[in-house]
């Protein structure tokens, strides 16, 4: 059992494994729909919500189970990264898990520390940085931060997806003293450190075998080696296999609801292909997750403050900015000099991505 869980946590878990029938056992490894887990009304098992949020909670357009509304717009990764400033992160992840609270989230998909690999990823502005180390202590002062106020972190993402270009079917070749040295290590420096909630694996494949069903990466290193307690979620549709995910480490295949996988799973299981030890694992990580995030933190009434995490994004902003300055006049630039503003993003800037770092921000500052 996981030493994080009371002794009646344990026991409410262990009793809910014990009630549990085979096909609710296999409807919680997959979600019930694009940002929520399963729930078992019999037994009183809930759901959990999640959303995507490196750099602010989104909630851009309407779903059946995740909010709809404005949200504060952060820098971008690589801004937050360009601060060097531990303290203000550990800040930046606790403004995101107020805000999270108010929309009743509980699993906040970020950060994302996969390292810039090459200047043309597509996703570069999510990440922190080319070096592990930036990458490492940024990733790890946002999920204290976040972690601290009682929403979790979901660490992304694991491992070697550092381009967009053939991401659904890339194949990584890498040696292992590169992965462990560059690529795995933020991941080892936060699992270690902060024991995020959950870990999403990478779309690609990873020296020949897909991230959601390699055992080496899931099960042998981040499982065994590093001592990870939480749940792994699949990317969205990441997931290849049904028995081969789970008996890698796999916990939770998102979205769902994934039917044709749930039938899947329940014919290797009849036909002994997966032991249902293994089905048992993955439920009992996905009960425990419940427990940290207790219904107590997604109240309706709670409200964060809106000016306040703007001045936040703000000062953000500024701290991963270079200033030059034009000393001795090196520069031929008259003290007395008007400046212009030219082009259409003086006005209307462009201040994030798509995609799952989308936000609907409750306000935007423009240089104009």
């Amino acid at each position: 059992m996981l030493h994080y869980l009371t002794h009646e946590q344990e026991t409410q878990v262990e009793v809910w494994l014990s009630q549990l029938t085979l096909s609710e056992k296999v409807s919680l490894l997959s979600g019930a729909d694009n940002w929520s887990t399963s729930a078992v009304p019999r037994l009183g098992i809930p759901t959990l919500l999640v959303s995507d949020g490196p750099h602010g909670v989104r909630a851009d357009r309407p779903s059946s189970s995740r909010p709809h509304a404005p949200t504060n717009a952060y820098p971008t990764g690589v801004g937050i990264a360009a601060t060097w400033n531990r303290e203000l992160v550990h800040k930046l992840g606790a403004a995101l898990a107020e805000e999270s609270r108010e929309m009743g989230v509980d699993v906040l998909l970020g950060p994302c520390v996969s390292i810039m690999h090459s200047p043309l990823g597509g996703r570069n502005f999510e990440t922190y940085s080319e070096d592990p180390y930036l990458a490492g202590e940024i990733g790890l002062n946002w999920v204290l931060g976040l972690q601290h106020k009682g929403v979790g972190a979901c660490l992304k993402h694991f491992a070697g997806n550092d381009q967009e270009r053939e991401r659904m079917r890339l194949n990584v070749i890498v040696s292992e003293r590169a992965l462990r040295e560059i690529y795995l290590a933020p991941f080892e420096k936060i699992v270690r450190r902060a024991q995020p909630w959950s870990v999403m694996s990478a779309y690609v494949r990873l020296n020949g075998t897909y991230a959601s069903e390699n055992p080496w990466l899931l099960r042998k290193v981040l499982k065994n080696e590093w001592g990870f307690e939480g749940a792994v979620f699949s990317d969205w549709y990441a997931t290849h296999s049904t028995a081969a995910a789970i008996n890698a480490g796999l916990d939770l295949e998102m979205p769902g609801p994934a039917i044709d996988n749930q039938r899947g799973i329940l014919a290797a299981v009849k036909a002994g292909n997966l032991p249902e030890a293994a089905l048992d694992r993955a439920v009992e990580r996905l009960l425990a997750l419940i427990f940290k995030a207790p219904e107590t933190l997604a109240k309706d009434d709670y409200i964060y403050d809106k000016q306040a995490h703007h001045d936040l994004a703000r000062r953000i902003a500024e701290e991963g900015t270079v200033q030059l300055k034009n000393e001795n006049q090196i520069l031929p630039i008259p003290e007395t000099a008007k400046i212009a503003l030219l082009g259409h993003f003086a006005q209307k800037p462009r201040f994030q991505g798509t995609g799952s770092s989308l936000t609907n921000p409750t306000r935007v500052d423009n240089l104009y």
